[in-house]
């Protein structure tokens, strides 16, 4: 363990006669009103701070769950573990919680907390920068400066849209857009449509768009592994005995819970693979009898390396007779023609990007200076790295939710999400407790925690498995994903480990003369 490191502590600042009151020094400002956000204001009121500040550039909350709104969105882990702990939801209507009714269960969060009135609504933060002589972020947002204690990143790593830099496709001359930017005044009907990309958003809307438009071209760079998405509407009675038996939400949670670990067990030590290879190779040749069709739907890397997905109409959809699949990425665009690296050409009316997010280059990276003036992501250098994923050296008071070596490929990152608002809330209440103005983790601890987590990954299917993604980083590093267990994780989080942080003391603020 590190010794504690004390830094100097500055001159106390004085007030000139007749110098302007003091700014008010909020005691956080937490980034976007998702489920991390939601969470932080939550938890942070809950432990008496009541300067809370949560800036929402959209209308409403819901962050990716109120953006996304394509047809057949929907939740990929099932919905009575994609919810809060603290806030459990009997009245699911459906195994796998489709986009609205999720929304929803955001907003009632919310509302029952009481944590609206926290939130600034249109209100976009375009930087912060770290200011010695306050020990403080001083943040600029599009309704003016703020100035925090402490700022509390919730936005996400399904925030920005990818859009993949191919020759052309700005002179496209039909309609194009991203799937997390869904145009529904576009009329799809009878149209000749493009789809670039074959992830997670594609296998949910291209089922839904297939019977409408003329034709779908599917240009897919890699094939996904399917597992079957046992999803059936949940029952009143089973809706009932949720809200009235006593232990039986837990009890639920937790069985959804352990299997899903299983899961990342598998991912974490590839020679547990074969079960899932097995079991997501019988889901392909069950519903695809076309062999041509099926090696061109077949992986070429062990299950797990990329995000396994769960669906039960994205092969038929596939085998429709105005459906065809393409096994190549986009190369350029040319007028009204999409044409793939390996010489395809297909004339489209529309260009649908089903290409995912920003996730290894999160955009808050370059909008946040520390004291020594550079941006996260040039301190980064294109591997992101934080400790335990959400505080990093070098910017003080500052937390990251679902940030470096945090995210998941198995299981609910609301889980996630919950130990890391805990960590930083325990954090401030040391702080408060110990009157410091300044907490950052030591960056040799930081070191030693990353080389135990690229030690654990480096033999995980993210980096044997064969496959690019984006677990990986610019470096080829594995910068995204949880090493151990998230049980694992509950312990590493639960406690705020203040000897491994350097501190300094809080300045005093100006005595009015």
């Amino acid at each position: 363990m590190a010794s504690t490191t004390a830094y100097h502590t500055p001159p106390v600042a004085t007030e000139e006669p007749g110098a302007p009151a003091p700014e008010q020094m909020l005691d956080a400002v937490v980034i976007g009103a998702g489920f991390g956000g939601i969470a932080a204001a939550i938890k942070l009121r809950e432990a008496g701070f009541r300067d809370v500040v949560v800036l929402e550039k959209g209308p409403d909350v819901g962050g990716c769950w109120r953006e996304n709104t394509y047809p057949g969105c929907a939740c990929d882990v099932p919905s009575h573990l994609y919810s809060y702990s603290f806030a459990p939801n009997p009245d699911w209507t459906r195994q796998y919680a489709p986009q609205a009714e999720i929304e929803q269960y955001v907003r009632d969060t919310v509302d029952a907390y009481g944590v609206r009135r926290d939130i600034r609504f249109g209100v976009e933060a375009s930087g912060a920068a770290w200011d010695d002589t306050v020990q403080g972020w001083r943040l600029e947002t599009s309704d003016g400066p703020l100035l925090a204690r402490a700022v509390i990143s919730a936005a996400g790593p399904l925030h920005q849209p990818l859009i993949p830099d191919i020759p052309g496709l700005a002179d496209f001359p039909g309609t194009v857009f991203h799937s997390a930017e869904w145009n529904h005044d576009h009329d799809l009907t009878g149209e000749r449509v493009a789809v670039i990309g074959s992830g997670a958003s594609a296998i949910q809307f291209v089922p839904e768009i297939a019977p409408k438009v003329g034709r779908l071209e599917l240009f897919q760079r890699t094939a996904p592994w399917l597992l079957p998405r046992i999803d059936f509407e949940i029952p009143r009675w089973a809706r009932w005995a949720h809200r009235r038996v006593p232990g039986l939400r837990r009890a639920h949670r937790l069985a959804i819970f352990s299997i899903a670990e299983t899961l990342g067990f598998a991912q974490r030590h590839p020679r547990f693979i074969a079960p899932l290879r097995a079991a997501a190779t019988k889901h392909l040749h069950s519903q695809v009898k076309d062999p041509e069709l099926r090696a061109r739907l077949t992986p070429d890397y062990e299950p797990g390396c990329k995000r396994i997905l769960f669906a039960n109409t994205w092969y038929p959809a596939l085998q429709r007779d105005n459906v065809d699949v393409i096994s190549s990425g986009v190369a350029e665009v040319r007028g009204n023609t999409v044409v793939a690296s390996d010489g395809t050409e297909r004339e489209v009316d529309t260009i649908i990007l089903a290409t995912g997010f920003h996730v290894t280059d999160p955009p808050v990276a370059t909008a946040v200076r520390g004291p020594d003036g550079r941006t996260m992501a040039e301190t980064w250098g294109g591997s992101p790295q934080a400790y335990l994923g959400t505080t990093v050296a070098g910017f003080p008071n500052l937390f990251l939710l679902v940030g470096p070596n945090s995210a998941l490929g198995h299981s609910s990152i609301i889980f996630v999400i919950e130990q890391q608002v805990h960590y930083a809330v325990e954090a401030m209440k040391h702080m408060r407790f110990h009157a410091l103005g300044r907490i950052e983790v030591d960056r040799a601890v930081q070191e030693r925690y990353l080389a135990r987590v690229d030690e654990r990954l480096k033999d995980a299917v993210w980096a044997t498995g064969g496959c690019g993604s984006y677990y990986l980083d610019a470096t080829g590093r594995t910068s995204t994903i949880w090493p151990w267990s998230l049980p694992r994780m509950q312990r590493m989080l639960h406690r705020f480990d203040a000897e491994h942080y350097r501190v300094e003391r809080k300045v005093p603020a100006p005595v009015s003369s």
